[in-house]
């Protein structure tokens, strides 16, 4: 059973006014309150996102010092290597500063760890290919924030590190020349939610800057950083809000050669197709192959080399997709003969599951039981774990909890990676249901759809629709409205559709002689009979476009349906 929860009506007062600023319906105001937007300025700033309103990016700490040892390499004529995880957050950031750097001097070379070789991180042999080709300066991205000692062993072989990250430090802080991370404690920088690929712009700005150059000039890295912000599932707010607003727009003006090849024909391309088209494949290639390989595609600028490359990537998209199903459905039966009552958590293990799926693994594993999930394989002497976390529980600080049986660890909120001796791994097991038992609220173990507002049929006018388009990019921290509309009828021609009738669609009404609307709910097939005999039922919706004929009309995307009471 799904949560309904009715977000607080927002103050009338405040609601009234803002409608009556920017002459919109209170519908339309409301939703904006609840969204922080209070004033016609700042109404300006949500629907018209400029790069003017970007921070500062020399308020972040070690900012100077980073772009003075840049300055230095190049000055000096030193080799440079550009670091980053094997993921889309790390690759699109090695492609971002990469580029960036090369325009403007030569001696420049990117690296991706071998996700089952080197795994996740700054490895050694990373260091040990910078010291074997002369390499002075790496600037690592998206990761090393807790390399304290491959920093050190750098530094033993002359080799300096910048350090951009976005995860959250340990209590020490590598000895890099400049370790750039907002969210380090003594960081003052004003907003702590940028991607990896979002830190590296956040350099590239503060060079582009030191050498005068307009913010403008950055744009064309943009479509990277648009890429990283919605695989990365950051929070869709201030910075972010601003550079993925403006990244799309170059995707869908003109985007890199590379992403053009794996978008083909598409248009209007929105941060949703980014998250299912662009990301997945570009993650392939860390997962099934070697991420030097989306590197190498991102960077392309011949246009018959990068279909090549994106070719390849689909192949390994292909390959992952096949690896996805097969493991899941091995991990659900695992889950099923274990299943024990009561059980705050899913951890599930199988020495030969593929690593490079296991976040995926992990991540329908969370859908099915709505726990907090670990899925673990064999890697090398060592077991490795992607972890998933349900809304509201934070699975970073679970695993903190349970440091004393875990090797290494990193990550957010809702997602992270760990590896641990396979000695400790039923010691671990029963410390991490310990700890999620004792600490989560058990509302969080059921799934919530969070709705913005009641709406009544009438208030769906194009005009609405069109406004509403306007708060895109969604995203966490700015999803896509969510409304409750009560007392609905079928008009008798409710059917389930698609392979094994897994789709609700119907065509309803809320009053007599009103306006009806085509409805869409997948994955709610088994729902019809809520429907039949023309029985009133409430449901819970977003606003999409349907497209049939040539002909485009406002539909209800059903998220669940109840009957009315």
């Amino acid at each position: 059973m799904t949560r309904w929860t009715l977000k607080p009506k927002p103050d009338p007062v405040l609601v009234n006014n803002l409608a009556e600023h920017l002459s919109v319906d209170i519908s339309i105001a409301r939703l904006l309150v609840q969204r922080g937007i209070t004033s016609f300025e700042e109404a300006k700033n949500f629907f018209r996102p400029d790069l003017a309103q970007l921070h500062d990016p020399f308020l972040m700490k070690d900012m100077h010092r980073a772009v003075e040892r840049i300055q230095l390499a190049i000055q000096n004529k030193e080799n440079i290597l550009v670091y980053g995880d094997y993921d889309v957050d790390g690759t699109t950031s090695v492609a971002l500063m990469s580029s960036f750097l090369k325009v403007r001097y030569p001696n420049v070379a990117t690296y991706i760890p071998d996700r089952y070789d080197e795994g996740y991180g700054i490895s050694y042999k990373g260091i040990d290919f910078a010291a074997d080709n002369d390499i002075s300066l790496i600037i690592a991205l998206d990761c090393g924030i807790k390399a304290i000692e491959k920093v050190a062993y750098a530094k033993e072989k002359g080799i300096d590190f910048i350090i951009c990250d976005h995860h959250r430090p340990g209590p020490n802080i590598p000895a890099a020349v400049a370790v750039l991370d907002p969210k380090r404690e003594d960081c003052a920088y004003p907003y702590d939610e940028l991607c990896g690929c979002g830190v590296g712009f956040k350099l590239i700005q503060a060079i582009a800057a030191t050498e005068n150059e307009p913010i403008d000039s950055l744009l064309i890295y943009l479509d990277l950083v648009a890429t990283a912000i919605g695989a990365d599932i950051v929070p869709i707010t201030g910075e972010n809000r601003i550079l993925a607003y403006h990244g799309l727009h170059v995707i869908n003006i003109a985007p890199r050669k590379g992403i053009k090849s794996i978008l083909g024909e598409r248009q209007n391309i929105s941060i949703t197709d980014v998250v299912f088209i662009v990301a997945p494949r570009i993650n392939a290639a860390g997962r099934m192959k070697h991420g030097q390989h989306a590197v190498n595609l991102l960077t392309e600028d011949d246009e018959g080399q990068s279909k090549i490359f994106a070719e390849e990537i689909e192949i390994y998209n292909t390959d992952r997709r096949s690896a996805d199903q097969i493991i899941t459905e091995e991990a659900k039966n695992q889950v099923i003969e274990c299943r024990e009552e009561e059980r705050f958590t899913t951890v599930v293990y199988q020495e030969n599951w593929h690593k490079g799926v296991i976040g995926i693994v992990a991540s329908r594993l969370t859908e099915t039981w709505y726990r907090p999930t670990l899925v673990f394989t064999k890697s090398g002497e060592r077991l490795a774990a992607s972890a998933r976390s349900v809304k509201g529980f934070d699975v970073y600080e679970a695993l903190e909890a349970c440091s004393e049986h875990i090797e290494q660890f990193g990550g957010h909120k809702y997602a992270a990676g760990l590896t641990l001796l396979e000695s400790e791994y039923e010691n671990f097991k029963r410390k991490f249901e310990e700890v999620v038992a004792t600490s989560i609220d058990k509302h969080l173990l059921t799934p919530e759809i969070a709705i913005d507002t009641e709406l009544e049929f009438e208030e769906i006018t194009p005009k609405f629709y069109r406004i509403l388009k306007q708060f895109a990019p969604f995203g966490p921290g700015n999803m896509s409205p969510v409304f409750l509309s009560r007392g609905l009828t079928d008009t008798g021609f409710g059917k389930c559709v698609g392979e094994g009738d897994k789709h609700l669609k119907c065509l309803v009404r809320q009053h007599s002689g009103g306006p009806a609307f085509e409805v869409i709910g997948f994955n709610l097939g088994e729902k019809l009979d809520l429907i039949k005999n023309h029985q009133k039922f409430d449901a819970v919706y977003s606003l999409d476009e349907n497209t049939w004929n040539g002909n485009t009309s406002i539909q209800l995307k059903l998220k669940d349906i109840r009957e009315s009471v």
